[in-house]
């Protein structure tokens, strides 16, 4: 009998999970690291965890003695060279953010042509895989909440204010956040447009994170928001682990 799973995606700023149950998934959410109520909920004898983390060590020690204390078993996940056809081609396989193989693992099941993966989290990866199932590479940069610390902090007069995206703003507080959404989805379409030389296709774009939604309606090339996709790869990899 499969044992009950916790799906748990440890970002840097919240923790997204999913229980699953007889190979169905039968709840689902997320928290912030400062109450994990709801999580604990989830911890019934007999259920086995896997964990794909990049938060600090503080959080993941708090995660660790929570699952500890309900007696839960943990597979702590890392990215590997290859799994399930998809190939990790960076320098340093292991150095690959465990977050972004997931995402991979999940886009290589969803499609079987060329596919770019962009989640925007408190950084923003976006990376591109063939459709052979090589990962081509990806590029790093900050996301939206820390584009907008930095200029609050390195500028004199850009203070903290909510603003809105317009094509053409007309005050500071929409010029930051449109300057913003341009630079976010202008790294997306530019990879989207070299993934597409490369691969002599026209590439499925998944989006995925917490600030997918403001990038999505912006893009000028169609896109797909999958809201859980780093669960998917993890229960793809829970699936093959308990098979053995």
């Amino acid at each position: 009998m499969t044992a009950r799973r916790l799906l748990i995606d440890a970002g840097n700023s919240r923790l997204k999970w999913a229980a699953v149950e007889d190979g169905q998934w039968c709840a689902q959410g997320c928290c912030d690291y400062g109450d994990l109520a709801v999580l604990k909920a989830q911890l019934t004898a007999g259920t086995v965890c896997f964990i794909a983390s990049v938060t600090s060590v503080a959080h993941e020690q708090r995660l660790a003695a929570l699952l500890e204390a309900a007696d839960i078993g943990v597979l702590w996940l890392v990215a590997e060279a290859d799994f399930g056809g998809v190939k990790n081609s960076y320098q340093n396989p292991l150095q690959l953010g465990v977050d972004r193989w997931m995402g991979l693992i999940a886009a290589r099941r969803r499609t079987r042509g060329p596919v770019l993966v962009a989640s925007a989290g408190t950084a923003m990866t976006v990376d591109a895989l063939s459709a052979a199932g090589v990962f081509l590479g990806g590029v790093i940069l900050p996301g939206a909440s820390l584009m907008r610390r930095a200029l609050q902090q390195g500028t004199a007069h850009v203070s903290e204010g909510t603003g809105h995206w317009q094509a053409f703003p007309r005050s500071t507080a929409d010029a930051v956040e449109s300057g913003i959404v341009a630079a976010l989805c202008g790294t997306i379409e530019q990879q989207l447009a070299r993934l597409a030389e490369a691969a002599g296709d026209v590439p499925l774009c998944l989006l995925t994170g917490g600030d997918a939604g403001m990038l999505l309606p912006r893009l000028t090339a169609p896109a797909e928001h999958v809201s859980a996709l780093v669960l998917e790869g993890i229960d793809c990899v829970a699936r093959e682990r308990e098979s053995r």
